[in-house]
């Protein structure tokens, strides 16, 4: 059942790396148990990091990971038959279903409830939450307060630093996500044409997407004719139609074989692109390419930061005032993020997107590329020419 369900799993003994490096960093720091939770793929990693499954569809999944022994998954499902399936779980000992859900009020505190017996019938001592962006407040909230002789304190750290670094494992699965946005890009231009609606694009990308082993897309598209800003909208808003001589500029951020994910993005034009178009791209591809150099070994992100944001002011443009890159893995934003607040410093096999938004007159850009830190300096991963499709 296990083959014949699960298309792309990471290997068992990569699960079994991650377990251990987690496990001897929670018996130093003196953690018994780390509480995470998920409820969706783009931003939901670490429920995956740790068990090669995905939270979907906005319902929470909890996993409770403990210094010694397997895991316990809680999920919404039914007590008699519990998510995930038996045959699908690896290091897990014990699955608990709970019919709770996030709009309905009153089963806020079902699977608080559930956690809090378990803390207190093993007796832990010290719990530590990953990201408590990502926790239900309910949960949170309920645990502190009621097993006030438990210490809780963040254990986001301790993770992250293990997940931002990535195994050869990983990096097999990192390069196949990465290989499929090339597809795609390299498929853009039977796709694009007069007459279609940019939704009809969104589609036909994801069609192709799903064909080639991709979980989850995330797809932005916008369109205006040559001479005009292109704007970068959400698939609510996808509902113009593409006519000779307009500009396009597409975004696909998807995750890929296995639920690593990948981004890239660029632009195309249904005849001549305008000049403030070419001029933003290039400054965007300049931008880029500046900040990629700096992403070696030991570089401090604030220092970096200094120097893409005096690049920025050398150019004319404003300084960047969002994230330039960020890292990726099971989340299409994990740490480090290219960020004068984050506080790793570059370590080998991190990987990274990197994007800067150029404005230049009514034209637009940002390059979007994915990049891999080697012992040397940084490496563009993407085959895809840095260049505007003429089509």
């Amino acid at each position: 059942m296990f083959k014949e369900r699960i298309r792309f799993p990471i290997p068992t003994r990569e699960l079994e790396r991650r377990w251990r490096l987690v496990k001897a960093e929670m018996q130093k720091q003196g953690i018994d148990l780390l509480i995470m939770q998920n409820s969706n793929m783009f931003l939901g990693g670490y429920v995956r990091y740790f068990t090669d499954i995905p939270a979907e569809h906005a319902y929470p999944v909890s996993v409770l990971f403990p210094a010694e022994g397997d895991m316990i998954t809680i999920t919404s499902s039914s007590p008699d038959n519990p998510l995930y399936p038996e045959w699908a779980v690896r290091g897990v000992e014990l699955r608990l279903g709970i019919p709770y859900f996030r709009s309905l009020d009153f089963t806020k505190h079902y699977d608080a409830e559930a956690i809090a017996k378990i803390i207190k019938d093993r007796k832990y001592k010290t719990v530590g939450f990953v990201n408590l962006g990502l926790i239900n407040a309910a949960l949170y909230g309920y645990l502190t307060e009621n097993l006030k002789e438990v210490k809780f304190i963040e254990a986001t750290e301790l993770v992250d630093r293990i997940k931002a670094v990535k195994s050869e494992d990983e990096l097999v699965y990192v390069r196949k996500a990465v290989k499929m946005h090339d597809n795609i890009c390299a498929a853009l231009a039977s796709i694009i044409r007069p007459g279609i609606y940019e939704y009809e694009i969104r589609n036909e990308i994801k069609y192709l997407l799903s064909n080639m082993g991709s979980e989850e897309q995330l797809i932005k598209i916008g369109s205006a004719p040559a001479g005009e800003p292109t704007p970068f909208l959400d698939t609510f808003f996808l509902n113009r139609r593409l006519s000779e001589g307009d500009s396009i500029q597409i975004l696909i951020e998807c995750s890929g074989p296995g639920g690593f994910y990948s981004e890239i993005q660029r632009a195309s034009s249904l005849g001549e692109p305008h000049k403030d178009m070419i001029e933003a791209w290039e400054t965007s591809k300049k931008v880029q390419q500046y900040a990629a150099s700096l992403l070696k070994p030991g570089a401090n992100f604030a220092d970096l930061m200094k120097k893409v944001n005096a690049y920025l002011v050398d150019l004319g443009q404003p300084e960047e005032k969002r994230l330039l890159g960020h890292g990726q893995g099971y989340d299409l934003v994990e740490r480090p993020g290219i960020s004068a607040d984050e506080t790793m410093e570059v370590q080998p096999n991190m990987y990274f997107g990197i994007h800067s938004e150029i404005k230049i007159g009514k034209g637009a850009g940002a390059y979007t590329d994915n990049y891999i830190i080697t012992e040397d300096g940084t490496v563009r991963m993407h085959k895809t020419p840095q260049e505007i499709f003429a089509l």
